[in-house]
């Protein structure tokens, strides 16, 4: 190419450096906004992963807060049905107070009731104390009385029964009196009235009982008939009105505590050989009993059946 000569009074152009200028500043505006974008894309870039990251921890917080939130409903699941028991526990607990109040309760009760019944067996024992004392001064003052006298009566040492073979009051079989029995009662009773119904012993008697006895021989009614017949023929001669040897006040008093049975054959006599003595087992008796006798026996019996069953 050829130059062309400048003339000497041509103008000088300056354009052209400055469009290169120009361009030059373009393109370093153009590299600083790439470079710009560039790391802004960099920090987006690291923004984003630690986005991720963030999210991920998050997602990780979120399985872990779950897994939390299940070990707390299990726990809250566990200290609900804890809490159950224990109210349970609360209501069997008040329950069990209300019954062993109510227990102490009855136990005071039973104690001030043990301590009445104690009381009262005292002063029963007291009674029976007396009423042991009596019965033996009673004994002893028949057997002083028909000791010495000739109708060989025995007075039992424990009972202070006074037994009568019926061969003495009756014939066989029968249920009137004969006359050899009615002498024999009529020695017999003024004494018996006298001990029993004496001004010493007569408020501590409550009754005197005649029971008639049979044999086992034959049947029990008509041995029961029999028994009751003669334990009232000897009643009925005693208490008649005409009797002669009784007073009108030891009549009157006799006919107050007198009492009549038959025992048929319930209660026979044995002997040495253990076989029933027919004859013996032929009898009348005369009993007494004393005043509380018959109570304070019941209550003895209570008793001991109370004992027997505390000590199974």
């Amino acid at each position: 190419m050829r130059l062309r000569r400048r003339r000497p009074d041509e103008e000088t152009t300056y354009w052209l450096s400055y469009s290169d200028m120009m361009a030059g500043l373009l393109l370093t505006f153009v590299l600083i906004i790439s470079f710009t974008m560039l790391h802004a894309k960099i920090q987006y870039d690291e923004k984003e992963t630690q986005l991720l990251g963030k999210e991920q921890e998050l997602i990780i917080q979120t399985d872990e807060l779950k897994e939390e939130r299940a070990t707390v409903a299990s726990q809250k699941a566990i200290l609900d049905s804890q809490q159950v028991k224990l109210n349970a526990q609360e209501e069997a607990l008040a329950k069990q107070g209300e019954k062993i109040a109510l227990q102490e309760k009855t136990l005071r009760e039973q104690h001030e009731l043990l301590n009445e019944f104690q009381t009262l067996m005292d002063e029963q024992q007291a009674k029976l104390d007396n009423i042991i004392g009596v019965r033996s001064e009673l004994i002893q003052a028949l057997k002083e009385e028909f000791d010495n006298s000739n109708l060989h009566i025995a007075v039992d040492e424990q009972t202070g029964a006074i037994t009568f073979d019926s061969s003495i009051l009756f014939d066989y079989n029968k249920a009137e009196v004969k006359e050899s029995g009615k002498k024999f009662l009529s020695e017999f009773l003024p004494r018996y009235v006298k001990v029993l119904l004496g001004d010493k012993y007569k408020d501590f008697v409550s009754e005197i009982l005649i029971e008639g006895h049979t044999d086992t021989e034959g049947q029990y009614i008509f041995n029961l008939n029999l028994s009751q017949k003669r334990a009232f023929s000897v009643a009925e001669y005693c208490l008649s009105d005409d009797n002669g040897f009784l007073s009108d006040s030891e009549l009157k008093a006799l006919r107050g505590v007198v009492a009549v049975t038959g025992r048929s054959y319930s209660n026979p006599v044995y002997g040495e050989d253990g076989k029933v003595d027919m004859a013996a087992s032929r009898r009348v008796e005369f009993l007494f009993r004393l005043k509380d006798e018959e109570m304070i026996r019941e209550m003895i019996e209570i008793l001991s059946a109370g004992q027997e069953e505390a000590g199974q």
